[in-house]
């Protein structure tokens, strides 16, 4: 079957666009039409996801449908295509893309779902087993949007080796990393490995900018790569400025999961006499070295001179996946406070670009 032309692949993502905005914001009246009883199949779905993943709040779930329909809105998938557009039009793709997803947030592979799919190629997803019906559920609307679609879609939860497949994009961590490189370094590949992101204050911050942040440091629990997990605070600044700015997310000890990681981790630096701040639902701990806080850990480290933090920053380049502030950080492009978790297509992970990668297949 030749490959759905360019222009209906975006006009199907654009409809894909409205209907996760209606779902995220419970506003029927942006369901396209036809797709009214997926829609109530779907609400029915959100809330019963922290069932089947006890990270998956429906807070959370519905905030990154809301974050994937405002990153894949019509005006985007034009912007992000704009340069791609005379080869993804005129070039025959036949080959078949494996992406290998991590479960960490919901959906947090569909960044490459619609690069394969929008770039004509075929697309081999291995699920994560912590986030399979999110995932399956999207698709389902996509083929009921664009049915032809259907034979450049294939979803499993089994193992890829079984599959034939041309080139791989796969995500995990460090050690699953290595075992990528070995069993799939033969193909063309994109591995991603751990990252996390860091915030840089300068101390002029309002009290909404810090609101904002809390955003940044607690959405998903923190367990995404976009999210804060190390904060750079000017000497003297007023650590109960973040505790009152975080204060809205005291909700989320109420989680099982996030409760029992927040206790542990204050169990274990009681237990080594180490030293920390807590307020009942996450601990700042100074730490001059350490980049990944544990879950209900957010790390701190003071400077002295503004100047000097790019030099931190560069010796965690290839650690650090985003780097949120309000002020210009030499050698990053910083993001501003509160939108690390609603990045752009064209903000790739690891700063590979995905859409080069594709066309070269």
């Amino acid at each position: 079957m030749p490959a759905l032309d360019l222009n209906r692949r975006i006009e199907a993502f654009a409809q894909l666009s409205s209907f996760m905005q209606a779902v995220a914001s419970g506003d029927s009246s942006l369901v396209p039409s036809g797709l009214e009883e997926l829609y109530r199949e779907f609400q029915d779905l959100v809330p019963r996801l922290y069932d089947y993943n006890g990270w998956f709040a429906e807070e959370f779930v519905r905030y990154q449908l809301s974050a994937l329909a405002g990153a894949t809105t019509r005006e985007n998938l034009e912007k992000w295509l704009q340069q791609y557009r005379t080869v993804f039009e005129k070039k025959s793709f036949d080959k078949t893309v494996a992406v290998v997803m991590a479960g960490n947030i919901p959906f947090v592979g569909f960044s490459d779902y619609i690069s394969v799919l929008i770039s004509g190629h075929r697309l081999l997803a291995k699920l994560s087993s912590k986030d399979t019906h999110l995932p399956k559920a999207i698709t389902r609307v996509l083929l009921a949007i664009e049915p032809r679609f259907e034979p450049y879609i294939t979803l499993t939860e089994e193992k890829i080796a079984g599959y034939p497949f041309d080139a791989i994009i796969a995500t995990g961590s460090d050690n699953t990393a290595r075992y990528f490189e070995y069993y799939f370094g033969k193909y063309l590949n994109i591995i991603r490995r751990n990252r996390t992101s860091v915030a840089v204050l300068t101390g002029e911050e309002t009290h909404e900018d810090l609101e904002a942040l809390a955003d940044d440091v607690f959405l998903y629990f923190g367990l995404g790569c976009r999210n804060v997990s190390k904060i750079y605070l000017p000497k003297g600044f007023d650590l109960d400025r973040l505790f009152k700015a975080f204060y809205r997310y005291r909700h989320l000890v109420n989680y099982n999961k996030y409760a029992n990681n927040y206790e542990y981790n204050r169990a274990i630096m009681l237990v080594n006499r180490e030293r920390f701040l807590d307020n009942g639902f996450v601990l700042l701990k100074e730490e001059d070295l350490a980049l990944v806080s544990p879950t209900g850990v957010v790390y701190y480290q003071f400077y002295n001179d503004l100047k000097n933090v790019p030099s931190y920053l560069e010796a965690y380049r290839e650690k650090i996946q985003c780097v949120v502030s309000n002020t210009q950080i030499p050698g990053f492009n910083a993001v501003p406070l509160g939108q690390s978790q609603r990045p752009m297509l064209w903000d790739y992970p690891d700063d590979i670009n995905v859409l080069d990668f594709l066309k070269n297949i």
